[in-house]
Order: structure tokens, then C-alpha cells, then sequence
């Protein structure tokens, strides 16, 4: 049985890219959250910081990478090489035994 993988990613925009950044992953939620593999997948953020955070669980490492495959992902991931005043901190997590 494959356990659940739940990853905590912590984002940077650049300032003037904040809102850009905020409304590019608010516009792929749903079509994230109707993903097979996909259980939850959670925007928080922290505006006195400027950061964001992704909160996501995915039933297995393989549907964590058919998400990074699709056309709306890989946007995002594009426009971040621009928008992100530094490389995303990405923590994967399982639940203990």
C-alpha cells in the first residue's frame, strides 16, 4: 500500500510579482484539486511577509509528478523562472508508521 505524500512549499515572488504569482496558482486550483492523484491542494499566505505557501497532498510520488507534467503546472513553473526572487523551499513529508 503507498502512503500519502504531502508537501509544504514555501514561495518568494518578487515584490511587483506577488499578485502575479497569488492569481497564477489560485487559476490552476481546481484543475489541480480535480486531479486523480490529488487529495488536497491548499494556497495559504503571509502578506506581511510577501510569501506564499502551498500545503498539497497527493496519494502517491507518482501522481505528484503527473502534476508536474501538465500544461497548467508547467505555466506556472515557467513564469516563476522570472517572478521568484529565489528557488521555491519545497518539504516532502509522510506520515509516521
Amino acid at each position: 500500500m503507498s502512503k500519502s505524500l504531502f508537501i509544504f512549499a514555501e514561495i518568494k515572488p518578487k515584490p511587483e510579482f506577488f499578485q502575479a504569482a497569488q492569481q497564477a496558482i489560485l487559476g490552476i486550483l481546481e484543475r489541480t484539486r480535480a486531479e486523480a492523484g490529488c487529495v488536497s491542494f491548499t494556497l495559504l499566505e503571509a502578506p506581511e511577509k510577501d510569501m506564499l505557501y502551498l500545503f498539497e497532498e497527493w496519494t502517491d510520488q507518482t501522481a505528484l509528478d503527473q502534476h508536474h507534467e501538465q500544461p497548467y503546472t508547467l505555466s506556472v513553473f515557467e513564469a516563476y523562472k522570472e517572478w521568484l526572487a529565489e528557488p521555491p523551499r519545497i518539504l516532502p513529508m509522510h506520515k509516521p508508521d
